[in-house]
């Protein structure tokens, strides 16, 4: 049952986005884009991007870019200032492609703190 509350909350919030890419009626990549509502910079609000995967077989063929690409839009859609995207990854291939969705490690740097889960 938690899961499809969890799902029903997700699916009714206008702030939350889950972004999908298809190929012959099965998703091979997607993203989360929140739009979060915010009281500086004009009262601009901003876009959190997370989960950003794609299926094994179809990755380095454009999908999860044209995930992102939607998210960018709905962004502008919502006046947003900026869009922030966190990754576990260290892998180069995975920051070059990030960079070349437009986005950049050099202006803030992001800080984690896990609630609830032990970290080894």
């Amino acid at each position: 049952m938690h899961l499809e509350a969890t799902w029903d909350q997700i699916i009714n919030d206008c702030n939350h986005h889950l972004i999908v890419n298809e190929v012959d009626g099965r998703i091979v990549s997607s993203c989360v884009c929140v739009i979060i509502p915010n009281l500086t910079r004009n009262i601009r609000p901003y876009a959190f991007v997370e989960n950003v995967v794609t299926h094994v077989d179809y990755r380095g063929k454009g999908y999860a870019g044209e995930c992102l690409d939607y998210a960018k839009r709905i962004a502008m859609q919502e006046n947003c200032y900026k869009m922030m995207l966190l990754t576990g990854s260290k892998n180069l291939e995975t920051f070059h492609f990030y960079e070349k969705a437009g986005y950049n490690s050099s202006d803030k740097t992001g800080i984690i703190q896990w609630l609830g889960i032990e970290i080894s």
